[in-house]
């Protein structure tokens, strides 16, 4: 078994159909395990994460759109696959606006299985994959200046039918804006669909948008609904839509334009009245001069820009987040109730954050799991911002102390990248889980 692939975690009452799959997917080289039902899938991803979730859709006990919806409450960065032997574009959209990232055809066939799974590995390791903030609070409501005009832009936006760009660096929440917006607005009923274009190459970004007929291309066993069409009434939203090849650019320029598009190995064009979001953190207009954006999409996008400030440009929401963090950083770890000293919180404040509210998260977070006591201190900020052992080793003059320095810098970035999971992490850095453990406890990580 290698892990280095990923792991994914089977739920189907069909015992037969799990270890089916489960033996399909651990020939391939990605580590599986398989459950009968959705209570004991829970306490599976209670132990140990998983990468991607593939369950039933009908079992005894709580359904597969059930343990979906527990899934994405608890751990919305995990990928959830559904099983179904209707899989009909209503089934698709339910799906869809209760959170599936997607969904197979009962009886499967062995390469759509693998093409599903290793797609939705894909996306997982290049994706935050859910909202940064809890949906549930108003991601707009601030204390700073900036981002009241960016709440009112946002608002303005809802009420409207027209294409929006958002713009700023990683981490701001740009994919919690696009929500709000749609949340807000006259489609709040209707699916929210996303697509994280740079987590697919030029190949996998057609088929994923536009779906594909039966044979369109190698594990195309049936018809696929692509997200454009999911989307239906709803909201498409387009995430690095910066990373999109030029040829995808051409199609997506006509799906703006005309509202049309067609699967992949069909010829009949289909009409879309789906609302548009885009979002990047690239410079477009410089990608532009380079030849690697259409001017003419750019146009096409910037019907209403909003810029999401990063947090450094708005420390009056430190605070906020911070107790937001912490609150439920200690539920979701099973700690009570924790709360932050002022101190803690004027400390925060004083930082640059280069991975905006997202570094903001992760730090508290690791606080909480790392402390003992029922209030986070000082003390326990500095612990997370002081430079560790290895770091210290890396100034000195020795090419030992140059090498290990690089190496934990190194891993501490993809860590961060990979919000913390260490299977995607030691996939990245093509080591076995067990050697990053050892370089973790090595770098005074764990």
């Amino acid at each position: 078994m290698n892990e280095q692939q990923g792991s994914v975690l089977v739920v189907d009452d069909d015992a037969d159909v799990g270890r089916v799959i489960e033996a399909l997917l651990v020939q391939a080289g990605i580590a599986c395990r398989s459950v009968p039902d959705a209570n004991s899938a829970l306490a599976v991803l209670r132990e140990r994460p998983m990468d991607v979730v593939i369950t039933d859709l009908r079992m005894p006990g709580p359904s597969g759109l059930e343990l979906l919806e527990a899934i994405v409450e608890r751990w919305p960065e995990i990928p959830v696959i559904l099983l179904t032997a209707h899989a009909t574009l209503e089934v698709a959209v339910e799906a869809s606006i209760k959170g599936a990232a997607d969904f197979l055809r009962k009886p499967f066939d062995r390469e759509e299985v693998l093409f599903t799974v290793r797609k939705q590995l894909g996306v997982a390791r290049h994706d935050a994959h859910r909202p940064t903030l809890d949906v549930k609070h108003d991601p707009t409501a601030s204390a700073s200046p900036k981002m009241r005009e960016v709440e009112d832009l946002i608002r303005r936006a809802a009420a409207g039918n027209f294409t929006v760009i958002l713009r700023g660096e990683n981490g701001t929440g740009k994919d919690v804006a696009a929500q709000a917006i749609h949340r807000k607005g006259p489609r709040q009923a209707e699916p929210f669909v996303r697509v994280h274009c740079a987590a697919f190459p030029e190949t996998l970004i057609e088929s994923e948008l536009f779906g594909y007929e039966r044979g369109a291309f190698n594990g195309a066993a049936s018809r696929r609904f692509g997200r454009v069409e999911i989307a239906g009434r709803g909201t498409l939203f387009l995430d690095e839509i910066g990373d999109v090849s030029l040829p995808v650019q051409v199609k997506l320029l006509r799906l703006l334009q005309e509202r049309e598009f067609e699967r992949l190995g069909s010829s009949q064009t289909l009409k879309t009245p789906a609302r548009f979001i885009a979002a990047t953190h690239q410079p477009l207009e410089e990608l532009i001069e380079r030849g690697r954006f259409r001017e003419d999409l750019f146009f096409r996008l910037k019907v209403l820009e909003i810029w999401i400030p990063p947090l450094r440009e708005r420390p009056e929401d430190v605070e906020a987040l911070a107790h937001r963090f912490c609150t439920e950083s200690a539920e979701n770890n099973g700690r009570g109730e924790m709360e932050i000293s002022a101190q803690a919180i004027a400390l925060l404040r004083n930082q640059p954050w280069p991975g905006n509210v997202r570094e903001l998260q992760h730090c508290i977070e690791r606080m909480v799991i790392l402390s003992d006591a029922d209030r986070l201190t000082v003390a326990d900020v500095e612990r997370q911002l002081a430079p560790t052992p290895a770091a210290r080793t890396s100034r000195t003059d020795t090419l030992k102390g140059s090498v290990d320095g690089f190496e934990m810098e190194m891993i501490r970035r993809v860590l961060f990248e990979e919000e913390g999971n260490k299977t995607k992490a030691a996939a990245r850095l093509k080591i076995s889980r067990r050697t990053l453990y050892n370089k973790l406890a090595e770098y005074g990580f764990l």
